[in-house]
C-alpha cells in the first residue's frame, strides 16, 4: 500500500525557496503587495519557531544519486572511483532533493560530497540568485492574489470550507505570529494557500526550508566558486502553479487541510524513505498516487517539465570540455520512468546509481 502523500509536497520547490527568504514588514499598514509578501512569510516564521539543536544524530543519508556519462566513457574509470570524472568527457551527477530537512540530516553522504568536489559547476530547478531574491516571495504572493473582489471561501465546497476555518484555529498562533490574520489568507487563490498549509504542517514536524538541499548546495557553491544556474526561472514556476484549473487547486488544498489533521506519520515514512535512499518506497509515496488521481498535474509536474529539462541535461552531456555537473532536483523528477534519469537512459547514456551504502 502506497503512502497517501499530499500532492503539494512534491510541487512547493518554489514556495519552499521563496519563503525560506521572506521576511515581515515591521508596518502594520500593509498594501496588497506587502500582504502578498507577508502571506509568503509566515511559513518562514514557522520554519523559523520549529527549529531544533542542530546536533547530528543520526547516520548520513543514504543519496539518490546517479551518474550519468556517454555511453562509450570507459567503465573501468567509474568503477573504480565512482566520483572522479573522465577527463575526456563530461558527466552529470543527478542528486535528488527533500526541499526540507532536519538539522540530523546532515552531515551528508561521502559520496555526495565526493560529487559535489568532482563538480566543476551546479544546477537547480531555481538559479540560486532568484532562491534569496526577496522579490520571488512577492510575485508569487502577487500571482495568487485574487483580482475579482471576491474571498477564497466563495468557491470552497462547504466541506473544505469547514477544513480552512479549523485550520486556522488550529493554527492561530503561527498565524499571529507572523502577523497575519486569516482574513489575509481569503485573498488569495487555492493553490497558494493549499502550498501553505503543507509548509507549516511539515515545518511543525521539524522540517526546515533552509537545511533543504538545494539551500545547502547554493551555499556551498557560493562558498567554493562553483558556477550555478537554473533549469528554471521563478516567472516559469509560479505560471505553473498558478496556471492550475479550479479542480486542481481545489482537490490540492482540500488534501493539504485533510492531511494537516493528520498526525504527520505519513510525511515522516517518507522523510524516512528519502533517509533510506528507498526508491520503491519514495515512488509510491510521491509519484504513483499522483499519477493516478491526479493524472493532469502529474503531467505538468513530471512529464512536462522532466522532458523540458532533457535538452538543457543533454548540453552539459555533449560538452567537450570534460566539465561535470552536480545537478540538485526534487526526488520526484529522479524516480520511475517519467524520471531524468530513466529518460537518459533511454536516449543511451550511461547510467549508474553512486551509493556506497547500498547493498550489492
Amino acid at each position: 500500500m502506497s503512502l497517501r502523500t499530499p500532492v503539494s509536497w512534491s510541487c512547493a520547490a518554489v514556495l519552499v525557496v521563496a519563503v525560506a527568504h521572506a521576511s515581515v514588514p515591521a508596518t502594520s499598514a500593509m498594501s496588497l503587495q506587502t500582504q502578498a509578501q507577508v502571506a509568503a512569510a509566515v511559513v518562514a516564521d514557522a520554519a523559523l519557531d520549529a527549529a531544533a539543536t542542530r546536533t547530528p544524530v543520526a547516520p548520513s543519508p543514504v543519496p539518490l544519486l546517479w551518474k550519468i556519462s556517454a555511453a562509450d566513457a570507459d567503465p573501468s574509470d567509474a568503477a573504480a572511483s565512482p566520483a572522479q570524472g573522465d577527463a575526456d568527457a563530461s558527466s552529470l551527477y543527478l542528486l535528488g532533493s527533500f526541499h526540507l530537512l532536519k538539522p540530523a540530516d546532515y552531515p551528508l553522504s561521502a559520496d555526495v560530497d565526493a560529487a559535489f568536489a568532482d563538480a566543476e559547476s551546479l544546477l537547480f530547478e531555481l538559479p540560486p540568485q532568484e532562491m534569496v531574491s526577496p522579490q520571488l516571495g512577492l510575485q508569487m504572493g502577487q500571482a495568487a492574489l485574487r483580482t475579482d473582489g471576491t474571498t477564497l471561501d466563495s468557491e470552497l465546497p462547504p466541506a473544505t470550507a469547514r477544513k480552512l476555518q479549523s485550520w486556522f484555529a488550529d493554527n492561530a498562533s503561527a498565524l499571529q505570529a507572523a502577523g497575519m490574520a486569516p482574513a489575509m489568507l481569503q485573498m488569495f487563490e487555492p493553490w497558494f494557500v493549499g502550498l501553505t498549509v503543507s509548509i507549516v504542517g511539515m515545518t511543525g514536524h521539524g522540517l526546515q526550508p533552509e537545511l533543504g538541499l538545494d539551500q545547502h548546495f547554493a551555499a556551498a557553491a557560493q562558498q567554493a566558486g562553483k558556477p550555478t544556474a537554473g533549469l528554471e526561472t521563478g516567472a516559469q514556476q509560479i505560471a505553473f502553479l498558478d496556471g492550475m484549473d479550479q479542480a486542481e487547486q481545489l482537490q490540492l488544498l482540500d488534501e493539504a487541510l485533510t492531511d494537516a489533521d493528520s498526525d504527520g506519520a505519513e510525511l515522516e515514512k517518507l522523510h524516512a524513505a528519502w533517509r533510506a535512499g528507498d526508491v520503491a518506497t519514495l515512488w509510491n509515496g510521491m509519484a504513483a498516487d499522483m499519477q493516478r488521481e491526479y493524472p493532469q498535474l502529474y503531467r505538468h509536474v513530471n512529464v512536462e517539465r522532466n522532458d523540458a529539462w532533457l535538452p538543457v541535461l543533454e548540453q552539459r552531456l555533449q560538452a567537450d570540455d570534460g566539465d561535470d555537473t552536480l545537478v540538485v532536483v526534487g526526488a520526484l523528477h529522479l524516480l520511475g520512468s517519467d524520471g531524468v534519469v530513466e529518460k537518459l537512459r533511454a536516449k543511451g547514456y550511461r547510467v549508474e546509481r553512486i551509493c556506497s551504502a547500498c547493498a550489492p
